[in-house]
């Protein structure tokens, strides 16, 4: 098995949950939402994917953008923010996280607690 391979597919599937979770508490834009989500350390998310998946939960309604003239930016920025949709979806992604997280722990047991080897 080919551990990098892994470690992707556990990003692709948090990535939407991230991006929901954190522009629920902050309008940002493309960028500014990377940094915001390396920040907190546990995701590593590239600009080859973050805009493609902002697309598609714009699309499905999830998020909304908005076009803003930034002086500080040589271009205007597209800030996004999490719609009512996106909330309810959020919503249930964190009570499936919560349960999904907690049967891990379960199984894992003193593993998941273990200090790396």
């Amino acid at each position: 098995m080919d551990l990098n391979a892994w470690k992707s597919q556990l990003r692709k599937g948090a990535a939407e949950l991230a991006v929901l979770a954190t522009l629920d508490r902050h309008e940002s834009y493309g960028l500014d939402l990377l940094d915001r989500i390396h920040a907190s350390g546990g995701l590593e998310l590239s600009e080859g994917s973050i805009y493609p998946l902002l697309n598609r939960l714009q699309k499905e309604g999830k998020i909304r953008g908005r076009w803003v003239e930034d002086p500080e930016a040589a271009h205007p920025r597209k800030y996004y923010a999490v719609t009512d949709e996106g909330r309810a979806l959020l919503a249930e992604m964190l009570a499936e996280w919560t349960q999904f997280e907690a049967g891990m722990r379960q199984i894992l047991g003193a593993e998941a607690v273990r200090e790396p080897r």
